[in-house]
This record gives C-alpha cells, structure tokens and sequence, in this order.
C-alpha cells in the first residue's frame, strides 16, 4: 500500500516559468500503467461480444457495452455514466499553470514562501532548509515531506493535499489560466500597491466600518489607494476611491449596502438552534509582530507564547478585527452554510421551507411549479447542505495545488519584513528590489510613527498560516459555495430588512440607505465572499487582495465543474441559470427524463 501511493502523487504539468518539475520514474511507471489500464478498458467496452445491457442514462458514450460480472441494467448505466463522465474531464485537458519567475529570479528566495523554514538572522531563508521542501516537492514522497528541515516547531499546512485526486469534478492539475494567472511580481507596483493596503488595513483595523466616512486615517487611505493606477479595487463612476469603498471588492453588488454581509448579520436558525450571528472577537489594539526579534521567530515557527485575548463581549461583525477573528476560528465553509440558514429562515420563515416572501429557488428548480412532490435528497435542504461541504474540500485541494506546486507566493508579513530591511539601512542583507510605491508610502510611514518599525502589523501571534499565500483557501472554498448557494437559490431575491451593525458592534440596525432595495442574493453573495476572504486576509494581514480575487475564480471554476458532473446524476429534468463573479451567465442542466 505505501508503494502505491508513493506512485500516484501528482505533478503540476510542466509549463515554462512553472515550479512543477517532471514526473519521478515512480510517478511514469504508475501513469503508464493506467494508460495500459485505460486502453483494456476501451477495448472491453467496445467489445459487442461482452454480455451486458445498453444503458438507457444517455451517458454519451455510444455502443456501451458493460464488461463480464457487471449486473445489467441500473449498474451498467451507473459505470457508464461513471466512465463518460471521467473521459469528458480528461478530454478538457490539463490546466495552463505559470508561476511569477521570482522563485528563480532571487538568489536569496526573498520572492518565494519560505515560512516555517530555518532563517537567518536577516530573516533570510537556510537554503538548505529550502532545498529540502523543494525536494519534497518535487517527489511528493511523504517520506520526504516528513524530511523538511524547519526552523522552529511549525509544521507545513497540509501540502499532501495539493496531489489528492478527485472523481467528480476536473482534477486539480486541470484548473490554471485564466482563474488563475502568475501572481504579481514582487517588484512590480501591484504588489507594493497590494502592501500599502495592508498597512492602511492594519491602521484601521479596530475603526467601526460605519465610520470609515469620517475617520482621517480613511480618508488618508482612500486618498493614497487612489492615486496608485495598480489598485484593483472599486472606485466610485469618477474613478475615485472613497472610504466607503475602502476593503471592498469590485464584484456585482458589492459596493451597494453595508460594508458587512446581510449573511453575516442576519439572525437565523440552526435547525432548532438559535444564532443571533453575534461572535466573539479579540479585544482592539493588540497587534503582532511588529518588533523584529518576534517578527523573526514567526517566519521560523516558532511559538511566540503570545495568544490571542478574547474579548468578553458578544459583538456582530463591525470592523476589520472582528471579520479577522472570524476567520481566524472558522469552520472554512461555516459562513456559507450559515448563509443557507439565513436564506432557509429569511422574513420569519421557518427553517427549511420554501414560502412566499421568503428566499425562493433558483427559477430553474424543477420543483417551482410542482403541485405534487419537492426536493429532499436531491433539490432539497439536505442536498444543498451537504453539497456545501462536498464542494469546500474539492475547491480546497485545488487550491493547494496552485500554492505548492505552481506559484509558492510568499506572505504579505514576509515583504513587511523587507521593507523593514530596506528602509532601516539594511537593503544589502536581502536582494529584494522593492517599488517605491511602498518605500514612499504615506501608511508605512504612518505604521513606523505608531510601533517604531516598519512590518506589517499582524491580527495573529503566529501571523499567517504555514503554507503559501496565492491564491487563499478561504477564497476559494468561498467562490465554490457562493456558487453551490446561486445554483439553489434565486440570485436576484432582494433581501428584505436590511441591517447594519452598531458603530460598536452590539446591536444591528435597520439599514436605510438609498440603496436598501437593492441588495440581492447575488450581491450579498458576492460580498460575503470579499468579506470572509479580505477577512482572514487583508483585516489580519496575510493574504494579498490578488490572492482573494483569484481564489474566489478559482473556486467558482470548481464548483461550475463539479455541479456539471453532478447535473446528470440527478434524475430530474433542469436547467439553472446562475450569475458569475463577472456578471455573465453560467448554465447547469441535464437531459433528465421526461
């Protein structure tokens, strides 16, 4: 059994600029056999000499014929579907996949992810230490991931997921380009424009959001987000960035409305369980990592000894501390099914239920118009739960295979760490070249006059999470729920009742803007997605805006591959339109029977 599964550990397909190398004699010796395998498996389809039944599931491969010892009739139809459905995906050919070239371009690997690994006391990486990930990388031996030299007690989050396979959606090898573009470079002005928000996000983040209109610091940050051509985020239809615009993203309905989502407000139930959506927090104004010596040991793993202080006050999510501590506890997919809770029990409908003025189904559910049965296992409350979990860990390891095997893209804290270096006199220690767009910065300038030092200051003790940073898992699980939830439900239901939060975050709110009526499922949808994301990611300090925006992609792209493979196991005859992050229409529909 080990030598079996040493054999099947998956490579990035080799592409120019990719940090995928080759595959091992091991990993050519399995491939082959499963050609072998494969072509056998052809033959004996194919073969009309075979007894067996025709499958009557339209499967879409011609002449099936089931091999000897498969029961005819509703078994041979389920390996037909089985087998057509696998050779639909590998025909779909492998994923575009390019990192950077910064892993290359450093001697140093000042421009690669090196957390958890031994440092020096530059905070530049033992190459040796380096050498031993890359090695494990390239075998995916576990044995040789057990090898990695570390710097402190950290271990490696999860990288054996990066070569899992799945059997009901693309493999993770197939997912790249155009969701997934090289990240940007380290010395490019995106990135530093990227970092600049970080510190602004870090200055502000114990500033109620529903006051960022007449915060200074705010408006110093829209001022400088602004005036950078590289800034991704939303502007106003006069190009400007206000501070309401602070944090967001660019995403459909996602600039209307409070800056938290109506899913993240909204009271609901579990079941019988009440949730008021009030959560604990860490209490305001405790970062980390702002000295050096322990800026250093959490780049090695070390144990700090410092850990979060929890605020004994119930809150709703208000501020960028708060979205952070979220994300910082979570289940990974607990928001977007907490988001089925509040579309399930939305204007006081009971939990579960599908009734007037409630959130109804996306209008091609095939039970809209039924008179006579509903949904349950499939098209029903427990087929939208669990397919939310289904669709989390498929999106997750195909994100891990972007983060370990193609693009390694270091920590937003790590390049805190060399701007440190550099404006401290220290730029020869490191061969980063940095933009002066954050060299010049107006925040890092302002984060030096606040702490003394010019790194990023973190939400955690220990800083990011041990493992790369582009793009981010939060994000993709997230663009694969959000996708699973427009696939069940109407995207353009507007959310009745709209809240915001209290400036201190104890009670909500009626929301009345002008723009209360305009807040649908796709909009707030889409900015849960920003939020949770931006939440473990820009409020804390340890994922890039990029990161966020790609991952969100990426996970829509998993989930639109996995509910095509799943359309044709369901028996019901559908066809659902659903939104897309960028507002074009996906369709997901089977032939069905009549």
């Amino acid at each position: 059994m080990k030598t079996i599964r040493r054999k099947k550990a998956g490579r990035a397909p080799e592409q120019p600029n990719s940090s995928a190398v080759p595959p091992s004699p091991a990993r050519r010796a399995f491939l082959g056999k499963l050609g072998a395998a494969a072509t056998v498996g052809a033959a004996t389809l194919a073969n009309p000499g075979i007894s067996s039944a025709h499958s009557t599931a339209g499967g879409g491969l011609p002449n099936f014929q089931a091999p000897n010892g498969v029961a005819q009739g509703r078994i041979a139809q389920a390996l037909e579907l089985r087998v057509s459905e696998a050779m639909a995906d590998a025909l779909a050919g492998p994923g575009k996949n390019l990192n950077n070239g910064d892993d290359a371009l450093y001697p140093d690997k000042c421009g690669t992810y090196t957390k958890g690994l031994a440092h020096d006391s530059f905070g530049r990486v033992d190459l040796s230490s380096y050498a031993s990930l890359k090695k494990a990388l390239r075998t995916g031996n576990f044995s040789d991931f057990e090898n990695i030299i570390i710097g402190g007690t950290r271990t490696q989050n999860g990288p054996q997921g990066a070569y899992a396979f799945d059997l009901e959606a693309l493999d993770n090898s197939q997912f790249g380009q155009p969701q997934v573009p090289p990240a940007p470079k380290l010395a490019g002005d995106q990135t530093a424009t990227e970092l600049v928000e970080h510190y602004w996000a870090a200055l502000l983040r114990d500033v109620a959001f529903t006051d960022y209109g007449i915060n200074p610091l705010a408006a110093m940050a829209a001022a400088e987000l602004e005036a950078q051509p590289t800034y991704t985020g939303p502007r106003d239809g006069s190009g400007h960035v206000t501070p309401n615009l602070l944090f967001r993203g660019a995403f459909p309905g996602e600039t209307l409305g409070p800056y938290v989502s109506q899913f993240l407000l909204q009271p609901t139930f579990f079941g019988a369980q009440p949730m008021s959506q009030q959560l604990q927090s860490a209490l305001p104004n405790i970062d980390y990592g702002t000295d050096f010596a322990s800026w250093l040991d959490i780049q090695n793993g070390v144990d700090t000894g410092l850990r979060n202080q929890i605020d004994p006050e119930l809150r709703y999510r208000h501020n960028g501390r708060d979205l952070a501590s979220l994300t910082h506890m979570d289940v990974l997919y607990q928001e977007y099914l907490t988001a089925l809770m509040v579309l399930s029990t939305i204007n006081g409908n009971p939990p579960g239920s599908f009734t007037p003025g409630g959130a109804p189904p996306n209008p091609g559910c095939p039970y809209v118009h039924s008179k006579t049965e509903n949904g349950f296992g499939t098209f029903g409350w427990p087929d939208f739960a669990c397919t939310l979990g289904e669709v989390a860990v498929k999106a997750l390891n195909a994100v891990w295979y972007q983060k370990w095997l193609v693009h390694l893209r270091p920590r937003p804290e790590a390049i805190g760490g060399l701007v440190h270096l550099i404006k401290s006199g220290n730029g020869n220690k490191t061969s980063a070249q940095l933009s002066n767009v954050v060299l010049n910065s107006v925040a890092v300038q302002q984060t030096f006059n606040k702490y003394g030092t010019w790194l990023l200051p973190l939400a955690f003790p220990e800083g990011s999470p041990a493992h790369p940073s582009y793009p981010t898992g939060h994000g993709t699980v997230g663009g694969a729920c959000v996708t699973v939830l427009k696939f069940f439900f109407d995207g353009n239901f507007v959310i009745p009742d709209p809240v915001v939060p209290s400036s201190d975050g104890i009670s909500i709110v009626p929301y009345a803007g002008p723009d209360a009526g305009q807040l649908t499922v796709n909009g707030e949808l889409n900015k849960l997605g920003h939020n949770v994301s931006f939440g473990h990611g820009i409020h804390s300090g340890i994922h890039w805006r990029s990161d966020t925006d790609t991952s969100l992609l990426l996970g829509e792209a998993v989930a639109l591959s996995f509910l095509k493979n799943r359309a044709r196991t369901y028996n019901e005859p559908f066809k659902v339109h659903l939104q897309k992050f960028d507002g074009t229409t996906a369709t997901i529909s089977n032939a069905g029977n009549p």
